[in-house]
């Protein structure tokens, strides 16, 4: 009997030195869990999770529920929480080397948002680096599309519009176009539009989806601007304490997730372009003098980014343009 209570003592002591190695971190990403992104990570942190054989866990606040997306950034700097997942160009009033990927029709195509981000990845990762941060991956949205809720023709239809913006670069192509610029968060845009608080935006089908964009929405253009990535950092202090063997399954787990969230993105792009079209909405590429004005505007914008972001950014438009 004495020998038996001496085994389950043991094995107690075992269960509770186990549980003790094991970690969770809390993740905060802004989108809803029917979002492509949001299903990659969550399948990035049961790769994780399987990895490490349960002793690094990682939980998922999906929908802007524990920070919001303003916020996650500095949440992860202050480990706050260890992990998470926003918008890179959100970032550009801290830097304008952020807004890079958002400048309109720098990078049109999914190939050529890869070469794009190819080229600024060390000048991100130095810079995320002074933050205490370190990248584990990026994956792109589709192309962002015009949607409206009356026709537009040509970029003089836009004038006078209210313009959903996100960015500062959203902000100054509003500007160029003369609409009138509305800071919207995604959650809020159902009734921004409703309201009459804003008319038209630029974004991606699979946001137009999410949000049932049908509901106050009529008409869709596919004027691919540009492919914004969506960034996942972990606090740099945080991962450094891993053993050495969970730093390696995070990085493997980070890799696949990137190779499989851009062929999400791809995939997403055409599918839900279709839903907006089957529920109704007027989908097309675009007017050939719209596209035309838009393309004149961007190509300003790129210059003017260049400008702003200095050396490197100029350095970055080099390698990538040399591609």
């Amino acid at each position: 009997m004495a020998a038996f209570k001496t085994i389950v003592a043991g094995l107690a002591i075992a269960l509770t030195s186990a549980g003790a190695q094991a970690d969770t971190w809390q993740m905060a990403t802004p989108y809803p869990e029917s979002n492509f992104h949001t299903k990659n990570v969550l399948q990035f942190t049961q790769d994780v999770q399987e990895a490490t054989h349960g002793k690094l866990q990682i939980k998922v606040h999906s929908a802007g529920s524990l920070i919001k997306h303003p916020e996650i950034k500095n949440a992860v700097r202050s480990r706050q929480i260890q992990i998470g997942e926003f918008f890179i160009s959100i970032l550009a009033n801290e830097n304008p080397f952020y807004a890079l990927d958002s400048v309109p029709f720098v990078a049109t195509s999914f190939d050529d948002a890869r070469k794009l981000y190819a080229a600024s990845r060390p000048e991100l990762e130095k810079e995320l680096d002074k933050q205490g941060l370190k990248i584990l991956y990026s994956v792109a949205w589709p192309p962002q599309g015009l949607y409206s809720d009356r026709p537009i023709e040509k970029v003089e239809d836009l004038q006078g519009l209210k313009f959903r913006v996100y960015n500062s670069q959203l902000a100054r192509l509003a500007q160029l176009v003369n609409a009138v610029p509305a800071q919207v968060e995604v959650p809020d845009l159902a009734q921004a539009f409703t309201t009459g608080r804003v008319n038209t935006m630029l974004t991606a089908t699979s946001t137009g989806v999410d949000t049932k964009a049908w509901d106050f929405l009529k008409y869709f253009y596919d004027v691919k601007a540009y492919l914004p990535k969506n960034i996942v950092v972990v606090n740099k202090r945080v991962f450094d304490a891993l053993p050495a063997d969970e730093q390696q399954a995070v990085i493997e787990a980070a890799a696949k997730a990137e190779t499989r969230g851009w062929q999400m993105a791809e995939a997403d792009h055409q599918a839900k372009k279709q839903i907006l079209a089957d529920h109704g909405m007027h989908v097309s590429d675009g007017s050939e003098a719209l596209n035309a004005s838009l393309h004149k505007i961007g190509a300003r914008m790129a210059t003017e980014w260049s400008r702003s972001a200095g050396k490197p950014g100029e350095a970055v438009l080099q390698t990538y343009r040399a591609q």
